[in-house]
């Protein structure tokens, strides 16, 4: 098997868990809108995939969230409150920062809004170790659409087998199934570790 020239990392469930039930119950906290119904609106809502296809801009959608659910209180706040609902996956960070030891080139392939971006930007400063990004809310499209993988291909270079990817969802990872990468289906950091190893990237 050819050895990968790149490692491509999915972001949230993989190097950050989150939870929006916080975001959910601040909101409901300041708004009409009991935390659980807030819940399932953003879970619902076309309004985020819109968002985080970047086909609406953080304006707008802070202003369908005031309409939907009352929230008293300035686009800042809400960005804030709306943003902090990450927590680091320590053992995936320390794969990607044992990675760029060795000289592997790491990208972040992400489903994501604008508002998660810079919170994580501004926190965790392992984001700012990749060699690039190929994030859903700049490019119009989420995965597991085919547009994106592309980009994905343009940006690093790499084709086919030369890429090793790992995310959470089957359907991301069919998706580069399909264009030949080599793969690891997230479920823990220690399987996706040994995946790597075993395509000859880390000893």
């Amino acid at each position: 098997m050819t050895q990968p020239k790149a490692v491509i990392f999915d972001l949230g469930k993989v190097l950050v868990d989150f939870d929006y039930r916080i975001a959910a119950r601040r909101i409901a906290a300041r708004g009409t809108m009991p935390a659980a119904e807030v819940q399932t609106w953003i879970d619902h809502s076309p309004l985020l995939f819109r968002f985080e296809t970047g086909r609406i801009t953080k304006e707008q959608f802070f202003a369908g969230v005031q309409a939907a659910t009352g929230f008293r209180g300035t686009i800042e706040e809400f960005s804030q409150l709306f943003a902090d609902i990450f927590t680091p996956i320590e053992p995936m960070v320390k794969l990607q920062a044992d990675l760029r030891e060795r000289g592997v080139p790491t990208y972040i392939f992400s489903n994501t809004n604008e508002l998660a971006v810079r919170h994580i930007r501004q926190h965790f400063p392992f984001f700012s170790r990749f060699d690039g990004y190929i994030l859903s809310c700049e490019h119009g499209a989420m995965k597991p659409e085919p547009h994106l993988y592309a980009v994905v291909e343009e940006e690093t270079g790499c084709r086919g087998n030369e890429l090793f990817y790992t995310d959470d969802r089957l359907e991301n990872i069919q998706a580069a199934v399909e264009r030949g990468w080599q793969v690891i289906l997230h479920e823990t950091a220690d399987k996706t570790r040994k995946a790597i190893q075993a395509a000859g990237l880390l000893s």
